[in-house]
């Protein structure tokens, strides 16, 4: 007996400690940025070429640079960090002097060429972050380099971002570039919290855009792809960093516009997503929805500190668990609706003696500051992808119907799907022109020729269903679709180019997204 005891515990250790070195890989922290593409050459530059301006001071010196998809390495001149606006004018000033391409560069999560193009200059903004509270006007004037975390960081405790992504890893620069949305279902999305934009143009110069001042102009810059100007700096609306009791419901996807529809017209509710189930068993057929939910605060109840995401490696070695077998998508799914909200800390004071992860008190800025760490990881043959796709709100359900099937045609490795709500948004590129649901995918892709073939046939697919059901698809991810399918989804893209020429008429402004799909001139 005791023998036998010995060979079970033997194998239960060995067993524990082959499990151990197979997670090791997936909860490890990234050793650097990831880089899974192909390599590149390096371009050759004749410096005698740039005789006309002087050499900018270059932090990177030709080479290459690649994006957050990590499959897009790309070669360039180089890379500058203009902490001024003077500095930036001498950039393009180089630039215009030796016919290179620029294109503004923040965090580079566009995962469609939007951050550089081949043989250009990047301009790094990020040095570019100052950020300017006004608490009377209730706006905040920031760089464009500044990123969301910093931002919230510096108005927290009073203040709180009026609309920005879900996440706090972007630049301000970056979310007007595409016009970013969020949580904040009535906000909409970036463009109706702008005050005014500072933007250089091609020759240099520096003008004003806002809804009366260049207002064709800031129609243009908001969800323009950084081709007519260089935003330097933004004046944004914040609001009060109110307090919000936190809610979460499990509901049948079928239930999700009644759902939403009470959500939407209940004025307390301030913020609000859903996840859909990426469960094999019950794939998109099971919704969560959370949603905040504004409490009088007469109290003065104290806000405490923003804090970082805990529990990074767990959650890293939870998603990258999932991407290994679909017995482990079901545990992440029966994860998140059981055990998650249990564990996440309530961060309003009073809220701590409760004890209950279903009543939850937190501020506005809470939910949003999130910078995803744990998404991040070390995983070199392999990537994950973001889509998005809009459609109407009325077409939602059998567009997620279909959805489905295409996920099981295809095996798709469906990491997260969710669901948020979108006004209808004017600017000239607009990827909502009336109110739509927006559903967003993250998917798991092998970092290979094969891999990337197959995600090419995906894409293309995903882009039909939408356009099927009245929709339009989101442009800053990867290249995989058509010039008639993106023509068919925005009819007004080569108008917008042609506007795009009236202010920048030789082409200054250029990304690898727009070397590929703008008409000849």
């Amino acid at each position: 007996m005791v023998k036998k005891r010995w060979v079970v515990g033997g194998v239960a250790a060995a067993s524990a400690t082959g499990a151990a070195i197979w997670a090791a890989p997936l909860a490890a922290d990234p050793d650097g940025v990831k880089d899974c593409g192909p390599d590149v050459a390096k371009l050759a530059f004749d410096k005698a070429q740039a005789d006309a301006a002087a050499e900018p001071d270059w932090v990177q010196a030709g080479g290459t640079i690649n994006d957050e998809s990590c499959l897009n390495r790309t070669a360039i001149r180089g890379i500058v960090a203009p902490a001024t606006e003077a500095q930036l004018a001498d950039a393009l000033a180089y630039a215009r002097a030796n016919k290179l391409p620029v294109t503004a560069a923040g965090a580079k999560h566009s995962m469609g060429g939007q951050a550089f193009a081949k043989g250009g200059v990047v301009v790094d903004m990020r040095r570019m972050n100052a950020v300017q509270l006004d608490r009377e006007a209730q706006t905040i004037t920031v760089g464009a380099g500044a990123r969301w975390h910093d931002i919230q960081n510096k108005i927290h405790p009073e203040f709180a971002i009026k609309a920005m992504q879900s996440t706090d890893v972007f630049t301000v620069g970056g979310s007007i570039a595409v016009n970013a949305h969020g949580m904040d279902h009535r906000a909409g999305a970036m463009m109706g919290s702008i005050r005014a934009l500072r933007v250089m143009l091609a020759d240099g110069r520096v003008v004003t855009a806002s809804r009366t001042e260049n207002p064709d102009l800031f129609r243009h810059v908001v969800g323009g792809y950084g081709l007519f100007g260089i935003v330097t700096e933004a004046t944004l609306d914040v609001v009060p960093n109110d307090i919000y009791q936190s809610s979460r419901a499990v509901i049948a996807t079928k239930d999700f516009p009644k759902t939403f529809a009470a959500l939407e017209a209940d004025p307390k509710v301030g913020l609000t997503y859903t996840h859909l189930s990426t469960a094999p068993g019950n794939l998109l057929e099971e919704a969560l929805v959370y949603s905040y939910s504004n409490v009088p605060d007469e109290a003065g109840l104290e806000r405490t500190p923003l804090a970082e995401v805990g529990a990074v490696k767990l959650r890293r070695l939870t998603v990258n668990m999932s991407k290994r077998a679909d017995w482990l998508k079901s545990l992440k799914w029966w994860t998140e609706k059981n055990v998650e909200h249990r564990i996440e800390s309530c961060t309003v004071t009073r809220a701590q003696a409760m004890q209950d992860g279903e009543a939850c008190l937190v501020s506005r800025n809470d939910p949003m500051h999130d910078s995803v760490p744990y998404l991040y990881n070390k995983l070199r043959d392999e990537t994950d992808i973001l889509h998005e796709y809009f459609v109407p709100r009325a077409a939602l359900l059998p567009f997620v119907a279909e959805l489905r099937g295409v996920f099981k045609r295809h095996r798709t490795n469906l990491l997260n799907a969710s669901i948020r709500a979108v006004e209808k948004e004017e600017n000239a590129l607009s990827y909502a022109p009336e109110r739509a649901f927006s559903v967003v995918l993250y998917i798991n892709q092998p970092a290979d020729a094969a891999g990337n073939a197959e995600m090419d046939r995906l894409t293309r697919e995903l882009i039909d269903l939408t356009a099927k059901h009245g929709g339009r698809f989101f442009l800053p991810y990867q290249l995989h679709y058509s010039g008639e399918q993106l023509r068919r989804a925005y009819p007004e893209f080569d108008a917008f180019v042609a506007e795009k020429r009236k202010w920048d008429p030789e082409e200054l402004f250029r990304n690898s997204w727009y070397d590929r799909y703008a008409p000849s001139a």
